[in-house]
């Protein structure tokens, strides 16, 4: 069964600014990928938030993360959560670093919406990440916002697809 990734929106930052939102977003693919290129004004991470109509802001989220540069790898969970810890566990202000999440079955009804992401940044390392938004709804909005006020840096880029099977 073939499978085709649809482009359905970009946002390139020409300035730094808090957080990139992706609203509207139509419910006819399976599941949704998400790619970033890009920095942060300091070191840190970027989160992750999803809703239907509007970004819940809920402890609805929970997650685990694992990190590791090539000589030493640690991991984190979190639960109950109002966000996901995304795209990266250290990313810089070098624009350097680069992620990929899949939202899987995101406009089904009837389960828990799992989120998958890896995050790379050739200065602080690799980090893979499993979530869960702990929600039935569809989800129709993504927000992407730097953890502390951080902004994301002039240049970096979101790209939304969508995913279609035959």
């Amino acid at each position: 069964m073939p499978i085709t990734y649809e482009p359905i929106a970009t946002t390139t930052l020409g300035s730094a600014q808090n957080s990139v939102t992706f609203s509207s977003i139509p419910q006819t693919y399976t599941d949704l990928v998400v790619v970033f290129n890009g920095g942060l004004s300091v070191l840190d991470f970027i989160y992750t938030q999803v809703g239907n109509g509007s970004v819940d802001t809920g402890s609805n989220y929970s997650g685990t993360q694992i990190v590791g540069d090539g000589s030493s790898a640690s991991s984190s969970r979190h639960s109950s959560s109002t966000y996901l810890q995304t795209l990266g566990w250290a990313i810089g202000v070098l624009n350097d670093a680069n992620g990929i999440l899949h939202f899987q079955n995101y406009s089904n009804t009837s389960t828990f919406k799992t989120i998958l992401n890896r995050t790379n940044s050739p200065a602080y390392g690799t980090a893979a990440f499993a979530g869960l938004w702990r929600s039935t709804s569809a989800i129709n909005i993504i927000q992407f916002t730097g953890v502390n006020s951080r902004n994301i840096t002039s240049g970096s880029t979101f790209t939304l697809y969508g995913i279609k099977a035959a």
